[in-house]
């Protein structure tokens, strides 16, 4: 089978699927209007609460919620065969992580920009919000924690990318400062897309590397991130966030449409399985793909996070209410037409030719050698060289060197991992400080300054970070991340189903997903919480135990206020 044939049918029905079911989600369920009054405008304040232009406010939100997941985890979950991956990414987000997006962050809006954790307080039960708020912020340590030693990994991995990351802040401290004088945002975006392309060819010339092994480096790297994450997210969002990731939205726009060129032209025939029977054969090291693929693939079909996203940073950006749709459920099909071009760059692309140990593989050989074993495709180099090495051949299709293909894919994603880290760090001081909260509104002292806040948020992330030699210490609780990230999705949507009730909307259209998810995320967790304890992985267990405990009151104290609102 062609994968240009099926990338174009991808980006079809996302079209198709944005102007009729999202559309209709926003319409019948939501009844979006433009008479609700914003919170960007109620409440602005110069530093979270701005007014944001809609197509601005979309690359924000976009690069907020993309990060690694869309490339990662399809990078992974292609190891059971590109078909079901596919199916996942394609229908999941149509129907589930786009809803899931868009609905959250509505609600938000119409409850004055608060995060999905004080909407549980406020929708369901004031108990049920320390529950979730729990969920939430054990979610946000591990991202901060866990990304800034992937980043600083991924400096290590790939040096050319470090000069193009770091000019990037400068690029847009000046870009930023013209949209704020008034000047033509998309014109000047363009000229810091340019300037930004030649400081790719100035890291391709000039690969930073620091001196020291591998740990010494990434500890180096993370602790500078840190540094970064804490000025950039105490820092006003038009100022930089916004306009450097209005930046990365356009290096996302001209990477896919590379991409999609470079499928077009070299048609490659999918060399992959569509069904990878070698995973599933008795003694395979590969796990069983029900419920770990739905897991793994998150961010291209559904992810919690990106409910935090939504009524964390975005909404206290959202100038109308009219925008949510192409903000909250446009993004979310845009990064699953991203998963289903990394898909395709894989199944594809790595076809035309991989090189393994000074031998290079072809079609059929290329995938099997790649993802010989689950252990084959373990590791985070390993995990995202199928998607640079395809994605490469497909940039080489269309002329573009291999060497500097390799550079800007490796940009693309470092720049996108890095808008993760800074955005989780604004958003969990946000969730934190609403936790801090009087009856009477105001934030008690010392959490109403942003900065103080900020700083507890990532002085506890970095010191998980170096608990363990090599920045490895949040490791010890990455193995929660999978499942937690798509419980929390399943408890967003459950709060919005309350929500939809309470005002007699049709519910079902949450409800549904909302069963689905938290079923595979249970299953998941109960899976995990076995091998954890078989392992002896006492704190994991312990947390696992909690997690589920939570879980089970908030399911009870939802079903009580769909009672209540009867």
């Amino acid at each position: 089978m062609n994968s240009a044939v099926i990338a174009l049918l991808a980006l079809v029905g996302y079209i198709i699927a944005y102007r009729t079911y999202g559309k209709f989600i926003g319409k019948k369920i939501l009844g979006i209007s433009d008479e609700n009054k914003m919170p960007a405008h109620e409440f602005e304040d110069g530093v979270d609460f701005i007014p944001t232009k809609p197509n601005i406010l979309f690359g924000h939100h976009f690069t907020t919620i993309a990060g690694l997941g869309p490339i990662v985890g399809p990078a992974i979950g292609i190891i059971w065969g590109w078909l079901p991956a596919f199916i996942w990414v394609f229908l999941g987000s149509i129907f589930m992580g786009a809803v899931h997006d868009f609905s959250t962050m509505v609600v938000s809006a119409r409850n004055k920009g608060m995060t999905i954790g004080e909407l549980t307080g406020k929708i369901i039960s004031p108990s049920s919000k320390y529950a979730l708020q729990f969920i939430m912020q054990l979610l946000l340590f591990i991202v901060l924690a866990v990304f800034a030693m992937i980043v600083a990994t991924l400096f290590y991995i790939y040096p050319e990318a470090v000069l193009p990351v770091w000019f990037q802040i400068p690029i847009a401290l000046w870009l930023g400062w013209e949209i704020r004088r008034g000047k033509n945002e998309l014109i000047y975006s363009i000229i810091a897309l340019i300037i930004m392309y030649g400081a790719i060819l100035l890291g391709v010339k000039f690969p930073i590397i620091l001196p020291g092994d591998q740990q010494t480096v990434v500890v180096t790297w993370s602790i500078l991130l840190f540094v970064y994450v804490f000025f950039a997210s105490t820092t006003p969002v038009n100022v930089l966030l916004q306009p450097r990731d209005y930046i990365n939205s356009h290096q996302l726009i001209v990477a896919m449409a590379l991409l999609l060129i470079g499928l077009g032209i070299s048609h490659p025939e999918i060399t992959a399985p569509a069904i990878n029977h070698e995973a599933f054969k008795p003694g395979s090291d590969v796990p069983s793909m029900a419920p770990v693929m739905f897991i793994i693939i998150a961010c291209g079909a559904i992810s919690g996070f990106h409910s935090l996203a939504s009524s964390g940073t975005t909404v206290k950006q959202l100038d109308k209410e009219s925008h949510s749709r192409a903000i909250g459920y446009g993004s979310m099909i845009t990064e699953s037409f991203l998963a289903v071009l990394v898909l395709m760059a894989i199944a594809g692309g790595l076809g035309l030719g991989i090189e393994i140990d000074g031998e290079t593989f072809k079609g059929a050989e290329a995938f099997k050698h790649h993802y010989s074993s689950w252990s084959s495709a373990s590791g985070l180099g390993a995990k995202l060289s199928a998607f640079i090495t395809g994605g490469a051949n497909l940039f080489s299709s269309i002329g573009i060197p291999h060497k500097i293909g390799e550079a800007m894919i490796s940009v693309f994603i470092v720049s996108f991992a890095n808008t993760t880290l800074d955005s989780a760090a604004r958003i969990q001081r946000l969730s934190l400080q609403e936790l801090f909260v009087r009856k009477n509104g105001q934030i008690m002292r010392p959490m109403n300054n942003r900065y103080a806040a900020t700083a507890v948020v990532v002085i506890a992330a970095a010191t998980m970070t170096f608990l363990k030699p090599g920045g490895q210490g949040a490791m010890v609780l990455w193995p929660l991340f999978g499942s937690l990230n798509q419980l929390m999705a399943a408890l967003a949507l459950g709060v919005v189903t309350v929500y939809l009730f309470a005002k007699k909307k049709p519910f079902l259209y949450t409800l549904i997903p909302m069963i689905l998810v938290l079923v595979i995320t249970v299953w998941a967790m109960i899976e995990n919480g076995i091998t954890f304890f078989e392992q002896k992985e006492y704190l994991l267990v312990v947390l696992s135990v909690m997690i589920m405990g939570l879980t089970l009151w908030l399911l009870v104290t939802s079903f009580k206020a769909l009672i209540s609102k009867h």
